[in-house]
């Protein structure tokens, strides 16, 4: 029998805030709560956007989700730029004076060179040069679904010459992992060194100064590459700073990449190492700062992104809303770059119960299919259909004919035409044939856009938020569906639909993906209502009674942790060299390894695997 893995904490951040405890997900349904509900939600904005706890709260709706792209990015009205040009003389020749140091190494053949009396040289230049001269432009895309604004990941730890990506996951991942309200180490009292696995990382990679965009650059603007710009600037970064300055592990780790379906493919990658027991606990996510100029130059020239003029256009106005320009299912015009850090805590169902950590929710299982042969990579194929039918077979499997039908759907609903036609199709098509009439679908990027990597993380966050305030967010950026979009077995919500106390109605959710170049993931996610039966079924009444008395003192250390956060007090969890082992810090034996910084042996296991054949 599997083992089932149940998620424990999460935390993060996006456009619309903090990830856990539903900050963020408040933030998106806020007109659907009561103002008790949404008071914590508002406070904590404030102290992470850097402002004044009695802030007009309109300053800090303005602030979040998707709108026109801010300084704190980049200047979308001037962004820096070369323009290529040859100079040529008129009648006189062209003569500058210049330093040593910038004098290149080979002299070009039409330059005259001589020394000077203070220490410079003057150049004469008799033909024509080219030369490179400064200019700036302005952006035709100017909407993203940016950080709130104010909010400085790199100001919480010492975290100099860092990309920004990376300082995203060392906010997010110390927040899913303080969430958990159990001290690291005391989880790892009760488990082996090498049972922690982490997957993590970027589709894109970081691709800031510090990063990539440095690392390509810095010869061409007259500058040095860094010993930190190729190393930082890779994928997997996101989980080598976790296993090395955030918890000491020993463990699996690595990332999985698959475009937009990246964090799925993370998250299948997780729950395989919980469910076969090579792991018993496992954090998974992602970060991706990619609000950069190029990287928007890039979607933009491929014609992915939702343009000002596009938008306008749709609106039959001069001027884009740029906090509309995500718009899934409707007449769109291409999908919103997002900034975003989101990260899960999950454990082996047993030792869930035995530390009685808060149980939000359990992932059944995640399906990743290729698209097979196409015409072209980008375009949709048929992938998408067989993950879906296989979480919905599963779905079927665990909950019966009837429960299939009380779930929901997390689209991937990037806001492009080619995806609102695709997905819709896809969607129903499933519903259909699984008896679903109206089968309800949300689509969360209308607030938070597409962060890449993330996104997935982005739509689970959003899931375990219906699970605890019972509101599917509403599609709130349209009015109506577009004409091509297929419906007959479909509910898109398009405004916030109630689903019971705890989103009680719904027992399952479907997260979807649909990532560039033929990558798609869907993964079946079970409520904590429906986890809770499964659990009781396997463990009996009594040791679900037990479990309840040890989640007392876990529920009130983890609300202690969101108090202190809501108030302005987050500590990044970041240990630069400490605790670091070496060579002598090893015992090794043929039955295991003895690790000076843990308690417990790394021990080895006595089976032969293939015993069947020898």
């Amino acid at each position: 029998m599997k083992k089932l893995p149940v998620i424990v904490g999460f935390g993060g951040i996006n456009a619309a805030g903090r990830s856990s405890f539903h900050h963020s997900y408040r933030r998106m349904v806020h007109e659907a709560l009561t103002d008790a509900e949404t008071a914590p939600m508002f406070k904590g904005l404030a102290n992470i956007m850097n402002l004044p706890e009695d802030v007009n709260k309109q300053t800090l709706l303005d602030g979040t989700l998707i709108r026109k792209i801010e300084k704190q990015c980049f200047d979308v009205d001037a962004i820096e730029m070369n323009r290529k040009g040859k100079l040529t003389p008129t009648q006189d020749p062209i003569k500058f004076t210049i330093g040593k140091r910038q004098l290149p190494k080979n002299i070009p053949e039409n330059w005259s060179v001589e020394a000077n009396d203070s220490g410079k040289f003057d150049v004469t230049i008799t033909d024509e040069i080219e030369v490179m001269m400064p200019d700036v432009r302005k952006a035709e895309v100017t909407s993203g679904a940016q950080l709130p604004t104010g909010f400085d990941a790199s100001i919480l730890y010492t975290s100099k010459n860092q990309p920004k990506g990376l300082q995203l996951t060392v906010y997010g991942a110390s927040d899913a992992i303080q969430s958990v309200g159990i001290d690291w180490k005391e989880i790892l009292r009760h488990i082996n060194p090498d049972e922690v696995s982490v997957y993590a990382g970027s589709a894109l990679g970081q691709l800031d100064d510090f990063g990539g965009r440095g690392l390509s650059q810095a010869r061409l603007k007259g500058g040095r590459v860094s010993s930190k710009q190729m190393p930082l600037m890779l994928s997997q970064m996101p989980a080598d700073f976790i296993n090395s300055y955030m918890i000491n592990s020993v463990g699996a780790t690595g990332t999985n990449m698959g475009a937009c379906a990246t964090f799925l493919y993370n998250l299948r990658q997780g729950i395989s190492d919980i469910q076969s027991g090579q792991a018993r606990v496992v954090i998974v996510g992602g970060s991706e700062a990619a609000i950069e100029p190029e990287i928007v130059e890039g979607f933009k020239a491929m014609g992915a992104l939702a343009e000002d003029k596009q938008l306008a256009e749709l609106d039959g106005v001069d001027v884009a809303d740029n906090r509309r320009a995500s718009r899934p299912f409707c007449e769109n015009a291409g999908f919103t770059l997002a900034e975003a850090s989101q990260f899960f805590v999950i454990m082996d169902d047993e030792l869930a119960l035995e530390l009685g950590a808060n149980i939000y929710a359990s992932v059944a299982d995640v399906f990743v299919n290729a698209d097979a042969n196409k015409k072209s990579i980008s375009s949709p194929g048929i992938g998408n259909y067989i993950t879906v039918a296989k979480a919905m077979s599963l779905a079927k499997n665990i909950l019966g004919k009837d429960g299939v039908k009380q779930t929901f759907a997390q689209a991937h609903g990037t806001s492009t035409p080619q995806n609102r036609t695709s997905e819709s199709h896809i969607l129903n098509e499933i519903a259909k044939s699984f008896n679903i009439d109206n089968w309800k679908v949300a689509a969360i990027k209308c607030y938070v856009g597409h962060s890449l990597g993330p996104a997935g993380g982005d739509q689970l966050t959003a899931t375990l938020g219906v699970w605890e305030y019972g509101v599917i967010p509403g599609i709130n950026t349209i009015d109506k569906l577009a004409s091509d979009v297929v419906d007959t077995h479909l509910d898109f919500c398009i405004d916030h639909t109630r689903v019971g106390d705890k989103g009680i109605e719904m027992k399952a959710a479907v997260i979807n993906s649909k990532g560039f170049g033929g990558n798609n993931a869907t993964g079946l996610i079970l409520s904590p209502h429906t986890t809770m039966e499964m659990l009781e079924k396997k463990y009996g009444v009594a040791k679900i009674a037990q479990y309840k008395l040890k989640n007392e003192s876990v529920k009130e250390k983890a609300k202690a942790y969101d108090e202190s956060v809501i108030n302005g007090n987050f500590k990044a969890i970041y240990h630069f060299g400490s605790e670091v082992m070496t060579e002598s810090d090893l015992v090794i034996t043929d039955s295991g390894i003895e690790l000076s910084k843990f308690e417990r042996k790394l021990c080895f296991s006595q089976e032969n695997p293939f015993a069947e054949y020898c």
